[in-house]
């Protein structure tokens, strides 16, 4: 069940971070998910290292630093995407 789990906070963060990046991003939804999953790890081996990975009640912290990294791995992500692509336009 964890895996699923990862997969729907993957889908949810990297979805939020295409949204808030300008732009159009061009990274099939499959790549979006796996960088909403690393921008989630990311953001709680950031919230750990700050001491705000577990709180009472709910951790708006380690939520926000889990967007940071997604919005960080999917605009890092996606420069990569289209380069290796040679800037080709994807059906996403």
């Amino acid at each position: 069940m964890s895996w699923l789990w990862a997969i729907i906070v993957g889908l949810v963060l990297g979805l939020i971070a295409k949204a808030i990046l300008p732009g159009k991003q061009q990274i099939p939804l499959w790549l979006t998910i796996i960088f909403g999953m690393i921008g989630s790890v990311l953001g709680n081996w950031a919230a750990t290292g700050l001491g705000i990975n577990d709180t009472k009640g709910i951790d708006w912290g380690r939520h926000l630093l889990q967007l940071a990294g997604a919005v960080l791995v999917v605009g890092v992500g996606d420069r990569l995407w289209v380069a290796m692509r040679g800037g080709k336009k994807t059906r996403a």
